[in-house]
């Protein structure tokens, strides 16, 4: 795997609209994240103020990070070669570090390096969950599993469950984020001919 191979691979997926979308995502998180947004809660009568923008903002960025997995040729490279599926994790991966260290930067400027590790943790959780929700539910649907995560989050707040509103510390928010990653990664590689090797129906490997 060449570096022109990776360049032309990323003109191919939308790299440049990925990367302007997380980018602005990461900008008004740092302008108006502090704001907050009225939303009804079921869970909590402690949240009359309102929930902070930046607390939901990461959605924003996991779901435009699955947009770089999608095109006119996203069902074909699901029987790709291993070769391909490789190209595929390197580009997915770079722009998720991408995306993570923007965030990360321009949260610490804005609200110091606590809530910039928060931010991070959001997006890795829901990316996670978008994986899954792009393998279960097909290509257009990435963003239902965040989105209804993030309707639970908003109902029944303020619980250790809730890692918008967790310390950075936390470990229980941070081994969610692990869990919900490693889902979406092992999603992501449960590609046709992989599920069919596990089954034992298919006997060529590709390349």
């Amino acid at each position: 795997m060449y570096g022109g191979d990776l360049l032309r691979y990323a003109r191919l997926h939308r790299a440049v609209p990925v990367l302007a979308g997380t980018a602005v995502v990461a900008v008004l998180s740092a302008l108006f994240g502090g704001a907050r947004i009225a939303l009804p809660s079921l869970g909590s009568a402690s949240l009359a103020a309102g929930i902070p923008y930046r607390h939901e903002l990461p959605l924003l960025s996991a779901v435009f990070l699955t947009a770089a997995l999608g095109g006119a040729m996203a069902a074909h490279e699901q029987t790709g070669t291993r070769a391909a599926y490789r190209l595929r994790t390197v580009y997915c991966g770079a722009l998720t570090l991408w995306t993570c260290f923007l965030s990360f930067a321009t949260e610490t400027f804005a609200a110091g390096p606590d809530q910039g590790a928060v931010f991070v943790r959001s997006l890795l959780i829901w990316f996670g969950l978008a994986l899954v929700s792009l393998r279960l539910l097909g290509p257009q649907l990435g963003w239902a599993l965040p989105l209804a995560s993030a309707l639970l989050l908003i109902w029944y707040p303020l619980g250790w469950w809730d890692w918008t509103a967790n310390p950075a510390g936390d470990l229980a928010s941070w081994l969610l984020a692990t869990a919900a990653l490693t889902s979406g990664t092992t999603a992501t590689a449960a590609t046709p001919w992989r599920l069919a090797l596990l089954r034992g129906g298919c006997r060529y490997r590709p390349r």
